[in-house]
């Protein structure tokens, strides 16, 4: 099921590596779109559940990587209790787009410039596969929940809020 994209990007490059199953999922993207996974689950017919977006916060100084599903908000909170923090706020997008090397709308939790803490939602595991950026915008992977845990070297913890 893995599949090569010529020119890929860090994260299919890592996924190719890792030699993890994983599939491709390009869609038209819309620059007007305000909600990338929302527009993502659409355009690929996927249940919005499943897709999830990758969110950098600053955790007590450090930056730590948040995957939550786009039909949900992060609960900064949870995620500082997650990395054992006291106080989480969202990440400026210029510093997580240089700590990544991807764009906002287009960050993956896969392949980041440099690694970082990073949890995914507990909710992840109660599905088949889910669907996280592939490191652009108009770009999604799809993988099973414990392959994105392993590639990120994430931990699982209770992070979404309706």
């Amino acid at each position: 099921m893995a599949r090569k994209q010529p020119g890929g990007t860090p994260a299919t490059v890592a996924l190719t590596r890792a030699g993890l199953s994983f599939t491709i999922r390009d869609y038209d993207h819309d620059p007007r779109a305000t909600s990338y996974g929302l527009e993502a689950a659409e355009a690929l017919g996927v249940e919005p559940a499943r897709v999830f977006k990758t969110l950098l916060a600053d955790v007590d100084g450090r930056l730590v990587v948040a995957v939550v599903p786009v039909t949900g908000q992060l609960d900064l909170k949870a995620l500082a209790r997650a990395v054992g923090g006291r106080k989480a706020q969202m990440a400026d997008p210029a510093a997580a787009e240089r700590a990544t090397g991807y764009v906002v709308g287009g960050i993956s939790p896969i392949g980041q410039k440099r690694p970082h803490p990073t949890v995914v939602d507990e909710s992840a595991l109660d599905h088949p596969t889910v669907l996280v950026s592939g490191g652009r915008r108009g770009l999604d992977v799809e993988l099973s929940p414990a392959d994105l845990v392993s590639v990120t070297s994430a931990t699982t913890a209770p992070l979404a809020r309706p």
